[in-house]
């Protein structure tokens, strides 16, 4: 395949660079820079700004308001924001989003997408249950139809700034009969239903990003089912696989990539000694050969026809983008040294006025180390992804 950007490519990635550089308020892109955690706020104004410029929802198509973009630009997009020192754009954006634009009513499409964009309404997402991660065929979370209600009872576990929303997509056990995923049902749910209980989870960072969910008799609408009873496994591989670039981890990986190299640079002005920088060149350049090769994984895939069988799968990006946070996490801490190992979380939380003794970016290393030791969790561990991939070349006799 032809690894070049033609002129239209090149000239969107220049403009959408310097749009966003410019947009980044600067306060958040302190924060960002200094391995900082994020409030609701700052992710609410940064998502303003974005749905002022017709930007807010990368994936959307142009009929549902979007901006209608290519794969290839909306990889442009996510670099360039995560390089501009941008926060993360909410995942559950390019997830629901698409998922009602493809299976929903005509009622669901008109309550609930114009919400999204702004974050007025905030999703999270409710699959992995305590036993249920990986094998998510396997979850125990049931609703029992009652008239034209279901009533939802269990537990959802992992379930990101579900303390945020206001809004839940879940997975729901409906049936017991015949294979376990013609048994799902794909439910929406509001937040602050009777029953829902949310219990935070602090990280080894000692973010709260995520929780557990507990639900008990909660009473929600059977016209809040997408597709059909039964018939949510189609929906949860949909979403799944709806946004493979966020799997890649590209813009992401790039952006501790940069965080890398200014390391190295004052490193390299202080008394460290030849060998050891010698090292941590090899250790970088090893990283930036495999994110290259990365890099064009992706664009294999976008540059893919839809149902090729020989084009890379998500789990392959997924698998790939996990060994280089973890290796470029791993790298920072070790660039750190003794001052990258001990953290103040609430420090890095903005939770202290008090300033780490070695400054904000050494006292985020060990901590973005500990974050990113979860990639290798979410979405699937590395294990089953090797498992999908070995499947999926047998399959096409590879």
């Amino acid at each position: 395949m032809d690894l070049t950007f033609d002129a239209a490519d090149r000239d969107f990635r220049d403009m959408i660079r310097d749009e966003i550089a410019a947009l980044v308020p600067e306060d958040i892109r302190t924060r960002v820079n200094n391995l900082q955690h994020l409030t609701k706020d700052d992710y609410l104004r940064w998502q303003a700004i974005l749905d002022q410029r017709g930007w807010a929802t990368p994936a959307w198509p142009a009929e549902y308001g979007g901006p209608g973009w290519s794969p290839m630009q909306r990889v442009h997009f996510e670099e360039a924001c995560f390089l501009a020192g941008a926060p993360r754009q909410i995942p559950h954006i390019n997830m629901i989003g698409p998922v009602l634009q493809h299976f929903g009513t005509a009622e669901q499409k008109q309550r609930y997408l114009p919400g999204i964009p702004t974050l007025r309404d905030w999703w999270c997402q409710g699959y992995s249950e305590p036993s249920s991660g990986s094998d998510l065929a396997s979850l125990r979370t049931k609703a029992v139809r009652k008239g034209d209600r279901y009533i939802v009872n269990g537990q959802k576990i992992w379930t990101t700034w579900a303390h945020w929303a206001n809004y839940m997509f879940c997975l729901v056990r409906t049936s017991d009969h015949g294979r376990p995923q013609e048994g799902i049902t794909f439910l929406l749910m509001e937040m602050d239903l009777p029953g829902i209980t949310v219990r935070p989870i602090r990280s080894l960072d000692g973010a709260h990003d995520v929780n557990e969910v507990f639900l008990e008799d909660v009473e929600v609408p059977c016209e809040n089912i997408v597709l059909g009873e039964n018939q949510g496994w189609t929906v949860a591989k949909f979403l799944l696989n709806a946004e493979r670039t966020e799997i890649a981890g590209l813009g992401q990986s790039k952006r501790l990539l940069q965080f890398a190299v200014r390391m190295l640079d004052r490193m390299t002005e202080q008394a460290v000694s030849p060998d050891r920088l010698r090292a941590l060149r090899v250790r970088l350049d090893r990283i930036r050969i495999d994110l290259k090769a990365h890099e064009w994984t992706l664009m294999r895939v976008i540059a893919a026809q839809p149902g090729d069988p020989r084009a890379p799968s998500a789990s392959i990006l997924k698998l790939c983008g996990t060994d280089l946070l973890e290796r470029l996490s791993a790298l920072l801490m070790d660039m750190g040294g003794p001052a990258g190992l001990a953290y103040d979380p609430l420090a890095r939380g903005g939770e202290s006025d008090a300033a780490p003794p070695y400054g904000h970016v050494l006292n985020g290393t060990a901590a973005t180390y500990l974050e990113f030791r979860k990639s290798g969790l979410v979405g699937g561990t590395t294990e089953i992804q090797k498992n999908l991939i070995y499947r999926e070349t047998v399959h096409c006799g590879g």
